[in-house]
C-alpha cells in the first residue's frame, strides 16, 4: 500500500529528530557546478551515489519525494552513521594517522570521552585533556575553559599545577576555571548549563568510576548542548567501565614510557624525555579500533607520534660510586668457621644475642 505524502513527511521528520538526538544528522553537500544539480537542504537525488571514499566505509542516501519536480534535489552521503563534514568541524591533533582514523580529528561541537581504565591513569588522562585544551585555545583565544568535577575526584586526582600549565601547555592559569561540586548530580547540572554557553572555549567534566547517574540520557543531553553551542565537551572517565554513552568518540588513554632526550649527538643515555601517552580508539563512528603512542612537546605545544616503544633509563645517583657486581653465588647459610658449627645441634640453638626478648628475665624496679 502506497504511503501518503503526509505520512511520508511525518516519517522523515521523526527520522531527522532521532538523528539529531543521536548526533548523526547528515550535513548537506553541495555538488560543484558544471552541469551537476545544486544542493538544496532537505532533498536528495535518488539513484546517485558519490564514489571516491576509502574501502570499508559505507555510503547511503536519504531519498526525497519525487513528486515535486520544481525542486532541485541534492546528494546526502553518510559514512558509517556520521555525516561527511567540513574539515573545520574537527579538532586536529596534528598526527596524520590518528586524524585520518578519526575521520578528520575530534569533533568540535560534540561530546568526546577520554577514558582511564585505572586510578593510576588519572594523571595521564588529565595531561592528555590539557594537551587538547592547549590546541582548542589556539582557535578560541580569549575564552576560558571550565573544568567541572566532584570533591571526590579532586581529592583523589588533585588539581593541575598552575605554574606547569604555562610551562608545559602554554595555558595561562586564569584561562582554566574550576568548579567543585559536592555531588555528581550538581556536577552534571553545571556541565549541562555550561555546555550551552558560548562564553567558554570548552567544558571538561571529570568523573570517577561508573556512577548510575551518568547514564545514556545524561550524556545525550551533554552532547546535544555541545552541538547547539558549537563547543567541545570533554568527559574524563577515571577508573570506570566502558559503558554506553552518546559520545561519538571514546579514547582510552594511559601513560607510556618516556623515551630518552634527543640531542645533536643522538639520544642522551639515562635521560627522561617528553611526556608520552598511549591512545587507543575505543569507540568511533568513523574509525576502526587502533592504538597510537603520542608525545607532547612542551616547547612547540604539539603532539608527535612515536613508532618504537623505547623505555627510559633512570640514571644512578651521583652521590656514591656505582655498585660493583656481586662476586660468586650468595648463600643463605653461615660460614663453617669452627668444628662446633658442624655439630648436628649447632644450628638449632640460637646465640645469646638471638634469643627472644620475652624469654629473658624482666627488670625489676
Amino acid at each position: 500500500m502506497a504511503m501518503s505524502a503526509v505520512a511520508r513527511e511525518t516519517v522523515f521528520a521523526l527520522r531527522r529528530q532521532i538523528a539529531k538526538i543521536e548526533g548523526t544528522l547528515p550535513e548537506r553537500l553541495e555538488v560543484p557546478a558544471g552541469g551537476a544539480p545544486r544542493a538544496i537542504p532537505g532533498r536528495a537525488i535518488p539513484g546517485k551515489v558519490r564514489s571516491g571514499f576509502p574501502s570499508g566505509i559505507a555510503e547511503k542516501q536519504i531519498y526525497s519525494d519525487a513528486a515535486q519536480p520544481d525542486i532541485t534535489p541534492e546528494i546526502t552521503i553518510v559514512r558509517r552513521g556520521l555525516a561527511v563534514a567540513s574539515p573545520d568541524a574537527f579538532l586536529r591533533t596534528g598526527i596524520e594517522r590518528l586524524d585520518t582514523a578519526l575521520g578528520g580529528g575530534l569533533p568540535k561541537a560534540a561530546l568526546s570521552e577520554i577514558h582511564g581504565l585505572e586510578t593510576r591513569d588519572a594523571g595521564a588522562v588529565a595531561g592528555f585533556a590539557l594537551s587538547l585544551t592547549s590546541l582548542i585555545l589556539r582557535e578560541k583565544q580569549g575564552l576560558p575553559v571550565l573544568w567541572i568535577g566532584t570533591a571526590e575526584i579532586f581529592r583523589e586526582a588533585g588539581f593541575p599545577y598552575a605554574r606547569g600549565l604555562h610551562t608545559l601547555f602554554g595555558i595561562e592559569p586564569e584561562q582554566l576555571l574550576f568548579s567543585e561540586a559536592p555531588k555528581l548530580l550538581d556536577a552534571l547540572w553545571i556541565a549541562e548549563e555550561a555546555a550551552r554557553m558560548t562564553a567558554f572555549a570548552a567544558v571538561i567534566l571529570e568523573i570517577r568510576g561508573s556512577p548510575r547517574l551518568l547514564h545514556l540520557t545524561a550524556t545525550r543531553r551533554l552532547h546535544a548542548r555541545a552541538q547547539s553551542a558549537g563547543r567541545p565537551v570533554l568527559l574524563l572517565r577515571q577508573a570506570g567501565e566502558a559503558e554506553p554513552t552518546a559520545a561519538p568518540v571514546r579514547l582510552i588513554v594511559s601513560a607510556a614510557p618516556a623515551a630518552s632526550r634527543e640531542t645533536v649527538a643522538g639520544p642522551l643515555a639515562g635521560s627522561i624525555g617528553r611526556p608520552a601517552f598511549t591512545v587507543e580508539i575505543g569507540k568511533s563512528r568513523t574509525a576502526l579500533p587502533g592504538q597510537f603512542t603520542l608525545e607532547w612537546s612542551p616547547d612547540e605545544h604539539a603532539f608527535a607520534e612515536r613508532t618504537e616503544n623505547s623505555v627510559a633509563v633512570v640514571p644512578v645517583s651521583q652521590r656514591g660510586a656505582d655498585p660493583a657486581p656481586a662476586s660468586g653465588a650468595v648463600l643463605a647459610f653461615p660460614a663453617l668457621a669452627s668444628p662446633a658449627a658442624n655439630s648436628p645441634t649447632a644450628g638449632d640453638q640460637p646465640s645469646r644475642q638471638q634469643r627472644p626478648a620475652h624469654r629473658s628475665p624482666r627488670r625489676a624496679g
